[in-house]
């Protein structure tokens, strides 16, 4: 303005300040609502701010800390990922997308994620640990259906079982190992251990269908027809 007065740039550049202002407001007030842990105010305040200020790399991070608290884990991972593009070098944000992933039991995406953060940084302590277990639980994973592919039931089995230990604190994995053993259980024709199993899936996911078909075919190897 002051290089080049005009009315016109003037009056737009009183709008950019009040705009500046306003925005510096909700910014305040979003951090505040985010240490009360409000975090369903914080994230609408941010919606306002991001608005506005799209490449504002630490304000998307902020929001999925907030998205991560409210249990909706695929925002989180949306601008986790905008972030570690806005931002060289951020490891943080790709051991946070991995951290997800893996929660959710998407080990194959968290594997992928946790080794870009290590390409950025091979001495990341957290990104180095939790690429050992992803490593390990996702190769034991692949084994397993490897030996499905082959009709090698018992030694699937033995696999998963594994799986459940290697993995014992995110219930995902131990359901989804669950739900393979009920099939290899029914497809090796032990039938009464297959309907104990498949059972066991279907009371923690009601509505699984592989369980499900897995059953059907156990209680068919019983003559159990009605069931």
């Amino acid at each position: 303005l002051k290089s080049n007065p005009s009315n016109s740039e003037e009056k737009e550049a009183q709008t950019q300040l009040t705009k500046s202002d306003e925005l510096q407001r909700l910014h305040s007030q979003a951090l505040s609502a985010y240490q009360q842990e409000d975090y369903e105010a914080a994230i609408s305040l941010l919606d306002e701010i991001l608005a506005v200020c799209v490449w504002d790399a630490e304000l998307r991070e902020l929001r999925a800390e907030c998205y991560i608290k409210e249990g909706e884990p695929s925002k989180a991972i949306s601008d986790l990922k905008a972030a570690a593009k806005l931002k060289n070098d951020n490891t943080e944000a790709f051991y946070k997308i991995s951290r997800i992933y893996y929660q959710l039991g998407d080990h194959e995406l968290s594997l992928s994620e946790v080794r870009e953060c290590l390409k950025l940084d091979q001495d990341h302590k957290q990104c180095f640990s939790l690429y050992k277990q992803v490593k390990k639980l996702n190769k034991q994973i692949e084994s397993a259906e490897e030996f499905i592919r082959e009709g090698r039931y018992q030694d699937a089995i033995n696999k998963y079982d594994s799986v459940m230990k290697t993995e014992p604190d995110v219930p995902i994995y131990a359901t989804r190992a669950k739900e393979r053993i009920c099939h290899c259980l029914s497809k090796n024709q032990q039938a009464a251990e297959a309907i104990k199993v498949c059972t066991e899936v279907l009371q923690l996911e009601s509505t699984n269908v592989n369980a499900l078909k897995d059953r059907a075919e156990a209680y068919l190897l019983e003559d159990l027809y009605e069931e």
